[in-house]
C-alpha cells in the first residue's frame, strides 16, 4: 500500500516504526503522543521482528503522525522514523469479545483470584469448564484474547501482584507487551511450560519490574550453554529479579556509574577527575573480586568489546600458571591469522562478563595500582590501570601476576558512564613487585580541622564519608593516614571493616 497523502483512503491506519523493538512501549508512544498535535488511541500495540506496529482509527490523527515521521529522536540522538499506510480493521478490533462472552470471562477470571495473596492463576485457561460450558474458547496467542483478559485485570484487579500464565501454549508475547499499562504492580510472573523459543521475547515485557519470574519449560531454556549464561541473558531484562524457576538468584547489585558524570562540573580538575576514576575501579574490583563477577554487568554497554592479551616468557618454568588464560591469548604477536583474531574479540556485555566469571577468583593489590589518564571529554573517559593480583584459589593458587587494563568508558542512555571497551593484558610481576604486594598499613588515628584542607581535599573527605557511611572526622583520619590516596584509604577501610576494627563511633554523623 501507498503511504498515506490525506485522510480519504480509509478508516484505519496502520503505524509502523523502524527498529522499535529498540523502545520500551511506555516511552515510544508518550513520545509519539507529545508531539502528535492531533490526540489518538493505539491499538493493538506490537513488535514484528525490529518493527513497533500500532494502528489508528482517526484520519486526522494518521495525517499527524504522518507530518511528524522523522522529527522525534531517542535518547542517543537517532531520528525516530514514523510510516503510515491505510489497513483493513485490526484482528483485534474486528475480533473483540461480544458484551456477554466479556462477562462470562471476568466471572472465570474472578474465581481464579486469591484476594489474600493478590494472586491470579490463569494456567491452561482455555480448558477452563466454565469457559467450555459456555462455548467460549480463549487462546492467549491470540491478541484480542489477551488484550480481552489484560482489561479484565486492569478494570477488576489493580493491585495483582502475581501471575500464572504457565501452560497457555504462548509461543509469542506480542498481546502481553501491554501488560505494564494493565498490571504495572506485578511482581511474580509464570510463564514456565509454554512454547517460547527466543529470550527476546521477554524484551515485549521488559518494562515490567519483577522480582520472580518462571520459564522453565520453554524452548528457549534450552539455548543457553550454561546456568550463569540464562541467568544472566535473563536479569538483563529483569535487573531486579530475586529467583528465576524458582531459584534464588544472588541479590542484584549495580555499581552506581553515575560517580562518573559526563558533565562540565565532573572534569573542572585534574585531582577531582582522578578521584572519580579512583571510586570506579574500587568499585569495580570489589566485584570483580567477589563471588560473583555477573553483577558487573551493569558497567558494561550492551555492545562493548573486550580482548586479553597474555605476554609471558616462553621459557618460563611457570607457565602452567597461565592456563587458565592463554586459550583465549588474543596476543597480536603470537596470534597470526585475522580471522582468529576476530574471533577472539568478545561482544556484548554478557558475553564480556560470562567470559570473565571463567577466570580464576583473584585478589587485586589496590595499593599498587598506576593509574594513566589519556583522554577525557564530556562524554568519554579514556584510562590505563596498571597493577598486580594473585589467584586465590585453583591450580596456581597464591600466583602473583601484573595487569594492564585499559578502560574506555562513554555516556550512555541514563546520562551516566559505561564501559565501551576494555583491554585486559597479563603478565609476569617483577621480583620487587612481588615481594611488596599485599602489605596492608594499619592507619593511626589523627585529625585536623577540615578548614585547614585545600578544597580538593574537602572535597575527597566529602566523597569517602558517603561512600563508607563513616563520619568526617574517621572520614579525613583515613585519607591523611594514607597519604591522601584514595585507593590505599579505601582498601584499608574495606580490610578493616571486614575484621571488626573501625569503632562504632566512626559511623556516628555529627549534626
Amino acid at each position: 500500500m501507498e503511504n498515506t497523502q490525506d485522510g480519504t483512503l480509509g478508516d484505519w491506519f496502520k503505524i509502523t516504526v523502524p527498529y522499535g523493538i529498540k523502545y520500551d512501549r511506555t516511552w515510544l508512544i508518550n513520545s509519539i503522543q507529545s508531539h502528535c498535535s492531533v490526540p489518538f488511541t493505539p491499538v493493538d500495540f506490537h513488535y514484528v521482528k525490529h518493527l513497533a506496529q500500532f494502528f489508528v482509527q482517526d484520519a486526522s490523527a494518521a495525517s499527524a503522525l504522518k507530518d511528524i515521521n522523522g522529527k522525534i529522536c531517542d535518547e542517543e540522538n537517532q531520528k525516530i522514523f514514523i510510516f503510515v499506510n491505510t489497513s483493513a480493521v485490526p484482528y483485534s478490533a474486528c475480533n473483540k469479545l461480544e458484551p456477554e462472552k466479556m462477562e462470562q470471562l471476568k466471572l472465570t477470571i474472578s474465581k481464579r483470584y486469591d484476594v489474600s495473596q493478590k494472586a491470579l492463576d490463569l494456567h491452561k485457561l482455555r480448558f477452563d469448564p466454565d469457559l467450555l460450558g459456555h462455548d467460549i474458547i480463549i487462546i492467549l496467542n491470540r491478541r484480542n484474547c489477551m488484550a480481552a483478559t489484560l482489561q479484565i485485570i486492569k478494570e477488576n484487579f489493580p493491585e495483582l501482584l502475581s501471575l500464572n500464565l504457565c501452560k497457555n501454549k504462548l509461543c509469542q508475547l506480542d498481546g502481553l507487551s501491554e501488560i505494564m499499562q494493565m498490571a504495572p504492580t506485578i511482581k511474580i510472573l509464570n510463564l514456565s511450560k509454554n512454547q517460547l523459543k527466543s529470550a527476546y521475547e521477554l524484551d515485549k515485557i521488559k518494562g515490567l519490574e519483577l522480582e520472580e519470574l518462571w520459564l522453565k519449560g520453554n524452548p528457549l531454556c534450552n539455548t543457553f550453554p550454561n546456568q550463569p549464561t540464562y541467568i544472566s541473558a535473563i536479569r538483563k531484562y529483569f535487573p531486579k529479579l530475586l529467583r528465576l524457576d524458582g531459584q534464588d538468584l544472588p541479590p542484584p547489585t549495580i555499581i552506581d556509574m553515575d560517580i562518573i558524570k559526563p558533565c562540565k562540573e565532573s572534569f573542572k580538575g585534574p585531582e577531582t577527575l582522578k578521584n572519580l576514576v579512583f571510586q570506579f575501579l574500587l568499585q569495580y574490583y570489589l566485584i570483580y573480586d567477589s563471588e560473583d563477577r555477573e553483577r558487573l554487568l551493569s558497567a558494561y554497554h550492551e555492545e562493548a568489546c573486550f580482548s586479553l592479551t597474555v605476554a609471558f616468557n616462553s621459557e618460563d618454568p611457570a607457565l602452567s600458571s597461565w592456563c587458565e588464560y592463554l586459550k583465549d591469548n588474543r596476543n597480536m604477536k603470537k596470534v597470526k591469522d585475522s580471522d582468529l583474531r576476530v574471533q577472539l574479540l568478545k561482544h556484548t556485555k554478557c558475553e564480556i562478563v560470562n567470559f570473565l566469571c571463567v577466570f580464576p577468583k583473584t585478589q587485586h593489590d589496590l595499593n599498587s595500582y598506576v593509574v594513566d589518564l589519556w583522554a577525557h571529554t564530556e562524554t568519554m573517559l579514556c584510562f590505563s590501570v596498571n597493577g598486580v593480583f594473585k589467584e586465590v584459589e585453583g591450580k596456581s593458587q597464591g600466583s602473583v601476576h601484573a595487569f594492564t587494563r585499559t578502560f574506555i568508558l562513554s555516556s550512555g542512555s541514563n546520562s551516566s558512564m559505561c564501559i565501551v571497551n576494555d583491554i585486559m593484558t597479563v603478565g609476569d610481576t617483577r621480583i620487587e613487585e612481588t615481594q611488596s604486594a599485599f602489605s596492608i598499613p594499619v592507619p593511626t588515628p589523627t585529625f585536623s580541622s577540615l578548614s585547614t584542607l585545600s578544597q580538593e581535599q574537602q572535597e575527597m573527605v566529602q566523597v569517602f564519608s558517603t561512600h563508607s557511611g563513616i563520619s568526617l572526622e574517621w572520614s579525613q583520619k583515613c585519607l591523611q593516614d594514607n597519604e591522601w590516596n584514595y585507593i590505599k584509604a579505601a582498601q584499608v577501610f574495606a580490610t578493616l571493616k571486614t575484621q571488626g576494627k573501625i569503632p562504632e563511633e566512626a559511623f556516628e554523623q555529627i549534626p
